[in-house]
């Protein structure tokens, strides 16, 4: 085995790790690939003979590569979004495949996600890499062009928005079962009270619609008007509707279809036996770049 082979097996062994990285810093399956690559075109031009921790070094690039594509990520959108969601990860009820294991380790759950999306790159990068990943402050550093104690102070100030906002979800899968269940079954009965039951008093519910006019509202809090919402769109959403239980980053969810196309996917997070965040993504051109495949 030659030199480019040694390196390409070397890099091979830490992609799953790698995309990890990049999809909690994107919060995009597409562009972690692209960063993934990037990083591998990295590697494949530098001298790596000095190099004694293969893997540290590439997190370290990845980590770089990311922080760019949030900066231009930033400086090229002229207002607000909205509502956008980070792209869901998909599995059957019987648990992920392979590939989405390590992409899916530490219960990276949708709503942790959509927290990550309202910080700014170098706090989001110093939450990822030390919080996430254990990389310690003296190697995030330099990626930030900041002291290891700045890099410290990121990342702090990213944890108490992470606490206040992303609720850690009940870790029972039959749990959050029963729970969704009782859900959906008082939506499409129109049971009010119901939904109420299910909620948690401050439950937030967000709903991704794309750049189309939205059916709804695109974000709503608080019981009464999430059941109100979720009413609306069980009536909306009209007959020929099939509903198939999936994992949503590894959580219980839904995926919805109709005439075999993907019509929406929900993401529960369930917390004390409550539903804390419904988030909702029903972008057509989204949707329809999932892989559902592996959904009965």
């Amino acid at each position: 085995m030659n030199e480019n082979d040694l390196l390409a097996e070397g890099f091979e062994a830490h992609r799953g790790h790698l995309r990890a990285v990049a999809y909690r810093m994107l919060g995009s399956l597409s562009e972690a690939d692209d960063a993934v690559q990037e990083a591998w075109l990295r590697l494949s031009r530098s001298d790596t003979g000095a190099v004694e921790n293969l893997g540290g070094w590439l997190t370290t690039v990845v980590g770089r590569v990311c922080l760019d594509m949030l900066r231009s990520r930033t400086a090229r959108r002229e207002e607000p979004l909205g509502v956008h969601l980070p792209d869901p990860v998909i599995s059957r009820v019987s648990g992920p495949g392979p590939e989405d294991q390590a992409l899916l380790a530490d219960s990276v759950g949708l709503a942790l996600l959509v927290v990550l999306e309202t910080l700014a790159p170098a706090e989001r990068l110093a939450f990822v890499l030390h919080d996430l990943f254990a990389v310690p402050f003296d190697e995030i550093a330099p990626i930030v062009d900041r002291t290891p104690a700045a890099a410290r102070q990121l990342a702090s100030r990213a944890r108490r928005r992470v606490r206040g906002a992303a609720p850690v979800p009940d870790a029972d899968l039959v749990r959050q079962r029963e729970v969704v269940g009782a859900f959906l079954a008082a939506a499409r009965e129109g049971d009010f009270e119901g939904l109420i039951a299910v909620l948690d008093p401050d439950v937030v519910l967000r709903a991704d619609y794309g750049p189309a006019p939205a059916p709804g509202a695109r974000e709503v809090r608080g019981a009464a008007a999430v059941a109100e919402q979720a009413l609306t769109f069980s009536r909306l959403s009209g007959p020929g509707l099939h509903a198939h239980p999936a994992l949503v980053n590894g959580a219980v969810g839904v995926v919805s279809s109709r005439e075999g196309r993907p019509y929406s996917v929900l993401a529960f997070t369930v917390a004390d036996g409550r539903i804390v965040a419904i988030d909702i993504l029903a972008d057509p051109e989204r949707l329809s770049g999932l892989d559902l495949t592996d959904l009965d």
